[in-house]
């Protein structure tokens, strides 16, 4: 029984590692576009190119990830990924040339495809015969968030003293050190993985499709408001009159508030349901979002971490849906589809809607997000009658 308990916390030890290190390693490329765009005299597309570069690799390459997994073991793959992250940091970091960091980056991205559908599964195999499978999920979920807000942070920091080179190269030094740590975590996870004794408490997959799509479409447009509320708030807070340190503070305040509303939702998940945790954060995410177009500066910034509590807070309970769903042998796969939904539809949202955004201006931009939310109110209950059946 103890083996099996520490089986239980290195294994979520590990994978919220592995989430908090690779999102860090991805949402620090936000922090070095600016630097890589003079560095290289760039135009803003290609700017754009250098982000797509990698997300693009991430999304596109999570299903190989999984077959991988079936032919090489999933605690290798995910180690191998994680190294190959920093490794490609490391390459990155001694460019001399916009070729070699667009080759750094995609081989970045590549690494990247292995963390999500991976670790996920780690998580739930791990802990679903004791239960407590949407709870750790959602602590998954939150270490995810954490690693968004320390890493960029002290990259940010590090760049005030040392050069983007040195910063970069520091960063691959970091994943090499995951992918240790990893190497050292897993192997026990995987030994008691087969001894543990299944109880009435094991998830067992539906191997509902219908029910899957559903719940990938509802992941998907979750993503998409997601990525494209995220990509119009500066822009929003400029014509509220904010500055660029307000423009931080309101950033900040709103990351703080997701990171919260993933580890809280996904519990609320855990003991209300799917259906009814959905409709209660995406309805109050449309409500907040209104409400941040019509409100003064002063009162939007004090509600912005509850609105980042409702933004983030849905995805901790639609992934912690997605091993009940999956087919026999198929969780891998099943979380690899939703994951590669869920980038794809974040990497999309920015510039459909960016575009709505220069013909009608941010404002009904905005409010067109928040209309497009309220589809996942009845793929929800599709996704709900599934479960049921």
């Amino acid at each position: 029984m103890n083996d099996t308990k520490n089986v239980r916390r290195r294994s979520l030890i590990a994978a919220c590692s592995a989430h908090a290190i690779h999102d860090g390693l991805t949402d620090v490329i936000y922090v070095l576009l600016p630097i890589w765009q003079a560095q290289f005299a760039i135009s803003l597309a290609m700017v754009g190119l250098l982000r797509g570069a990698y997300s693009g690799m991430m999304a596109g390459f999570q299903l190989l990830a999984s077959r991988m997994a079936k032919r090489w073991g999933r605690e290798r793959t995910l180690i191998g990924g994680t190294a190959l992250a920093g490794i490609a940091y490391l390459i990155a970091g001694m460019a001399g040339g916009l070729t070699v960091l667009l080759f750094a980056l995609l081989l970045g991205g590549l690494g990247a495809s292995t963390q999500h559908p991976l670790a996920s599964s780690i998580v739930t195999d791990t802990h679903e015969a004791g239960g407590g499978v949407k709870e750790a999920l959602a602590q998954y979920n939150f270490a995810g968030d954490i690693g968004k807000t320390l890493v960029p942070g002290a990259v940010g920091l590090l760049l005030v003293v040392v050069s983007w080179q040195a910063s970069v190269v520091l960063i691959g030094c970091l994943g090499l050190a995951a992918a240790a740590l990893l190497w050292w975590l897993l192997p026990v996870a995987v030994v008691a993985e087969h001894d543990a004794t299944p109880s009435a408490r094991t998830v067992v997959g539906k191997g509902s499709v219908r029910g899957l799509r559903a719940l990938n479409m509802t992941g998907m447009l979750d993503s998409a408001v997601r990525m494209g509320f995220l990509t119009f708030l500066p822009f929003l807070l400029q014509n509220k009159g904010a500055g660029t340190a307000g423009i931080g503070v309101a950033l900040s305040l709103l990351f703080v508030g997701g990171a919260f509303g993933k580890l809280f939702c996904g519990y609320l998940g855990a003991r209300i349901g799917m259906m009814k945790t959905v409709w209660i954060t995406e309805s109050a995410t449309a409500m907040l979002i209104l409400l941040s177009v019509w409100l003064p500066l002063t009162a939007m910034m004090a509600m912005l971490p509850l609105l980042g509590l409702a933004l983030n807070g849905t995805s901790s309970v639609l992934y912690g849906t997605v091993p009940e769903l999956a087919a026999p042998g198929k969780r891998e796969q099943a979380f690899a589809q939703f994951y590669t939904g869920t980038v794809g539809g974040g990497a999309l949202a920015p510039v459909l809607f960016g575009r709505l955004g220069d013909v009608v201006g941010v404002p009904t931009a905005l409010m067109a997000l928040a209309a497009l939310l309220l589809l996942t109110l009845p793929l929800s209950y599709r996704v709900q009658t599934s479960l049921a059946d």
